[in-house]
C-alpha cells in the first residue's frame, strides 16, 4: 500500500508540490490523479469538461525544419495566452528568445531552447490542471527560470513531482509528502517535512520540561527567484571567504618585508581595497536579499 485515506482538493491556485523517495508512490498517485491509473480503493472526482495537460520531458518537437516562429506560433502573428492576444515577438521574448532567433531552424536550437520551445507551447493549452513529473530533469538555469515565472503564473491548479526543492519552495503552496507505507502528511513546504522526517530519525530525548512545538521555517523565501535563492544559500560562506581574505591582506601590509618594499605595498593595499570592496558589495547583496526575505 503506497498511501491510504488520502483525502485532496485541487482547485484554482492550487500548487501541489509532492515529495517522497524513490518508490514511494509520487509518480503513481500523479498518474491516479491525471486519470491515468485507477485507485484500488476510494475515487477521484473531476469537474466536467475539466482540462487537463501534462508536461512531459520526452516530448518531441514536431518538425525541426520549422523555424522557431513556426514552432512558437504555427498560424500567424500572434498566440492567445490567458484570453489575451500576444504577438510572437513578445512571445519568444518571454521565454529568453530574440528577434533575430525568430527565423533560425528549431534543429539549430540548443537542448535547454528546445525545452523552452516545449515549455511555451504547454503553456497556450488551455487547462484548468496541469500536471508536472520532474520537469527539470536536463533544464539549464534560463530555462528552470522560465519554467518558475510560468508555473508562478499559471491560474489554475498545479501538480508538481520535483527533486529540485528550490523549484518546490518557490511554486508549491501546499506540499505532500508520500512515505511509501500507506502514510503521508501534508506540510506548508518542503523544509517542514525535512523536519519532521529527522526528528522521527532522531532518537528519542531524556525526559524534560514541556519543548515548544517544532517552528516551521519561514515560507518568505518564496519570493526569492531560482537563482536568487541559489545566491542567498551560498552568500555566508562567500562573506566569511572574503572576510579571510580582506583580514589577510591587512596583515601582508604589517609585515616588515612587504613594508620596506614600495612595489610589494602598493600590490598588497590593491589587494586590501579589492578584498574590501568585495566584502562590502557582498554585505550590500546580502542585505537586498533579505528585504525580500522579509
Amino acid at each position: 500500500t503506497l498511501f491510504k485515506d488520502l483525502d485532496l482538493i485541487l482547485s484554482a491556485g492550487t500548487k501541489l508540490g509532492l515529495v517522497g523517495g524513490n518508490g514511494s508512490g509520487k509518480s503513481t498517485l500523479l498518474r491516479i490523479l491525471e486519470g491515468r491509473m485507477e485507485p484500488q480503493a476510494g475515487r477521484v472526482q473531476r469537474a466536467d469538461a475539466l482540462r487537463v495537460v501534462t508536461l512531459d520531458q520526452n516530448r518531441q518537437l514536431p518538425d525541426e525544419n520549422a523555424t522557431l516562429k513556426q514552432a512558437l506560433c504555427p498560424d500567424g502573428d500572434s498566440v492567445i495566452f490567458d484570453g489575451q492576444t500576444v504577438h510572437v515577438a513578445g512571445w519568444a521574448r518571454r521565454f529568453l528568445f530574440t528577434n533575430e532567433q525568430l527565423v533560425q531552424p528549431v534543429r539549430q536550437l540548443s537542448g535547454g531552447e528546445r525545452a523552452r520551445v516545449l515549455l511555451a507551447n504547454i503553456m497556450l493549452q488551455p487547462a484548468d490542471v496541469l500536471f508536472l513529473d520532474e520537469p527539470t530533469n536536463d533544464l539549464d538555469i534560463p530555462t528552470l527560470e522560465v519554467l518558475e515565472e510560468s508555473l508562478l503564473d499559471f491560474p489554475g491548479a498545479l501538480v508538481l513531482v520535483t527533486h529540485d526543492r528550490y523549484l518546490l519552495d518557490r511554486v508549491a503552496t501546499t506540499v505532500v509528502a508520500l512515505e511509501g507505507d500507506g502514510r503521508w502528511g501534508l506540510f506548508a513546504e518542503y523544509s517542514q517535512w525535512e523536519q519532521e522526517r529527522a526528528e522521527r530519525r532522531s532518537p528519542a530525548p531524556q525526559k524534560k520540561e514541556l519543548a515548544e512545538p517544532p517552528q516551521p521555517a519561514p515560507a518568505a523565501k518564496k519570493k526569492l527567484s531560482y537563482m536568487e535563492q541559489r545566491e542567498w544559500d551560498a552568500m555566508e560562506q562567500q562573506i566569511m571567504e572574503a572576510e579571510d581574505e580582506l583580514a589577510n591582506s591587512k596583515s601582508a601590509l604589517d609585515d616588515p618585508a612587504v613594508f620596506s618594499d614600495h612595489t610589494k605595498v602598493q600590490d598588497a593595499t590593491i589587494r586590501m581595497e579589492t578584498a574590501q570592496h568585495r566584502v562590502e558589495a557582498l554585505y550590500a547583496r546580502w542585505a537586498e536579499l533579505e528585504s525580500k526575505v522579509g
